[in-house]
């Protein structure tokens, strides 16, 4: 029996709410716009009882363009700048890590969110790659996002007043994006063919968040072997975020936002307080590090990383030491991550910490 994904017309309506909501945040300069806008737009419509979804393998597709989005964000000098230093950056990544776990346990105690949900939804990593992991282990996906992307917003604003602030003289503002460069044929076509591989590999092999995790992994490494160039043209990651914004957004539902709005003050104060201890940190790592306190704080300011990145690129900081800190955070909550998320869901449960 063949299965529906919606109307023409509510598609349509989808689509057209989709880029008024990302335009209205690329106003605004807000961070990752295109996933927000397309999330926002996506829960609007399903609280109201609109009937759409996306097709699986879109969605599997587009995890897998993320992934080869990761894979291309590590160059070998990232690896090098990690060997020099790997006192400083083992130090506070364990740190920022065990601050956001703590808030989350919180949390999860004072039954703000169930389950794992607090947890994944308040590990310092990559939102995107979070979210998505965070449903393969039991966590409720439509809340991680909720706290993942609000994290994100705040985090992305406080960096960019503290980094137009302390910006030392030159720094320059960020260049616009070229939606139309020269794209080099054969390597997009490579990169394709890992995303599709990547995508179905995982699926099968029954890899938790397989579709993105297979193509970051091998991208990864043929790119650091020499092997591939990852070739991700502009609007081919827009689409991508387009479908990932709108297969989270799609599930979400008036109870589940009604619930997002009664814990928007404590999730809230959970992120400042966090941007606080992170600052702190940034503190002892330009006493310990001897590195300037912008490049120290943009270091320890927990994600996302690529926005972190942006404002980086537009400011006069060490950005290898910068992306080598956030690499390594991300990588050490990708390996540790679920089992965390599982150790404190179980506990919780035991305790009766887990309903809603």
């Amino acid at each position: 029996m063949s299965r529906t994904f919606g109307s023409p017309h509510h598609w349509a309506a989808l689509t057209t709410l989709s880029l008024l909501f990302v335009a209205g945040l690329e106003w605004l300069r807000l961070p990752a716009a295109l996933l927000l806008g397309s999330m926002a737009a996506a829960a609007l419509l399903a609280a109201r009882g609109m009937d759409l979804s996306v097709p699986p393998q879109l969605f599997y597709g587009a995890q897998g363009v993320v992934g080869c989005l990761i894979a291309r964000a590590f160059p070998p000098a990232i690896f090098s700048e990690l060997a020099r230093n790997w006192p400083i950056f083992l130090g506070g990544v364990l740190s920022v890590v065990a601050a956001s776990t703590a808030l989350g346990w919180l949390l999860t105690r004072r039954q703000v969110l169930p389950g794992s949900t607090a947890v994944w939804g308040s590990s310092p990593g990559a939102a995107t790659v979070m979210t998505v992991m965070s449903e393969s282990y039991g966590a409720d996906i439509r809340l991680v996002a909720f706290m993942q992307y609000m994290r994100v917003v705040v985090v992305v604003l406080v960096a960019t007043l503290v980094a137009r602030l302390w910006a030392a003289p030159g720094s320059h503002p960020a260049l616009p994006i070229d939606w139309f460069p020269h794209v080099v044929w054969p390597s997009l076509a490579a990169t394709i063919v890992l995303i599709v591989a990547g995508a179905v590999a995982g699926r099968a092999l029954r890899i938790p968040a397989g579709p993105m995790l297979a193509p970051m992994v091998v991208g990864t490494v043929l790119q650091d072997a020499g092997f591939l160039k990852i070739e991700l043209p502009p609007l081919l990651l827009a689409l991508a975020y387009l479908v990932v914004g709108w297969s989270i957004g799609l599930r979400f539902s008036r109870p589940i936002l009604i619930h997002a709005a009664k814990a928007f003050s404590r999730v809230l104060a959970s992120i400042l307080v966090l941007i606080a201890i992170c600052g702190g940190l940034a503190m002892v790592l330009v006493a310990l590090a001897h590195v300037d306190p912008l490049t120290a704080y943009l270091a320890t300011s927990p994600g996302g990383a690529d926005s972190v990145a942006i404002i980086a690129s537009s400011t006069k900081v060490n950005v290898p030491f910068v992306m080598a800190m956030q690499t390594a955070r991300f990588v050490f909550v990708l390996l540790t991550g679920p089992g965390i998320a599982r150790l404190i869901a179980g506990r919780a449960q035991k305790r009766g910490w887990s309903s809603y």
